[in-house]
């Protein structure tokens, strides 16, 4: 049975959060939204591979779709754990999986594909995040002791009228636990040879540049494609380019599919 994520928290699941899943063909795909975001960002996406044919599992991260208060009873592990089971899930029916991750969900995406290189046929990632240039990142940790939360960093979105449905707050025990899920995929970057299709906004107003060039300069792939978005901030999956995004990634597994 799947994690849909609703035993993390007691409290009730957004409408616009919850959790989607389509059973298509022999090709999965599993799309993970970002940090205090929801599956709002990923699930427009999904919809559109569902459409070519392709089973999709779009999960709610635990913590996330509720409350901030909950996110921060809520670690990495979970986060990861609940991204692992689907991906267990969708190797019983399908013979190739790509995984797809905004943000954090990014981070995550990479770490499958550090932890489990036979399971993971391709990575498409958008605005990835394992890393910020920013000092005061360094007292999260501290932070998270004293303060429950910081204003949030959500809906960074060019577009007029789009929500990704995420947290208005930043809880900070999640947060510091998101900062070691970066050093873990960091330090294991080498072990990444999935081909990779990479789509970074030039103005996001979230995540520096610093990760992808951590990504790019880490990973072992010999297929690496890095496209410039310029209409989108960073979440580009919901934002002016989300269907130049949807086009592009298809033709990524078509093609990745036509060469195995």
């Amino acid at each position: 049975m799947r994690n849909d994520g609703h035993m993390s928290s007691p409290s009730a699941v957004l409408p616009q959060a919850r959790p989607w899943h389509h059973e298509g063909g022999s090709v999965g795909i599993l799309l993970s939204h970002g940090f205090t975001g929801s599956p709002a960002s990923m699930v427009p996406w999904g919809k559109d591979l569902a459409s070519r044919g392709y089973t999709v599992a779009v999960p709610r991260l635990p913590g996330h779709g509720t409350t901030w208060q909950d996110m921060n009873k809520t670690t990495w592990h979970d986060w990861y754990g609940t991204l692992d089971q689907e991906l267990n899930a969708l190797r019983e029916t399908c013979d190739q999986v790509f995984v797809v991750g905004l943000s954090m969900g990014g981070a995550l995406a990479l770490r499958l594909a550090e932890q489990r290189p036979d399971d993971v046929t391709g990575l498409i990632l958008v605005n990835p995040a394992v890393n910020l240039d920013r000092l005061d990142i360094k007292f999260v940790p501290f932070l998270a002791k004293v303060l429950p939360a910081i204003p949030g960093i959500g809906n960074d979105i060019a577009k007029p009228g789009v929500d990704e449905h995420g947290y208005d707050k930043t809880p900070l025990k999640a947060l510091a636990s998101q900062l070691e899920l970066w050093r873990d995929v960091r330090l294991n970057l080498r072990k990444v040879t999935a081909p990779i299709l990479f789509f970074h906004s030039t103005d996001d107003h979230v995540v520096d540049a610093s990760s992808a060039k951590i990504i790019r300069d880490g990973v072992s792939s010999t297929y690496y494609d890095h496209i410039e978005l310029s209409r989108s901030y960073h979440v580009a999956t919901i934002d002016w380019d989300a269907p130049f995004i949807m086009e592009s990634s298809a033709q990524f597994i078509h093609d990745r599919l036509a060469n195995s």
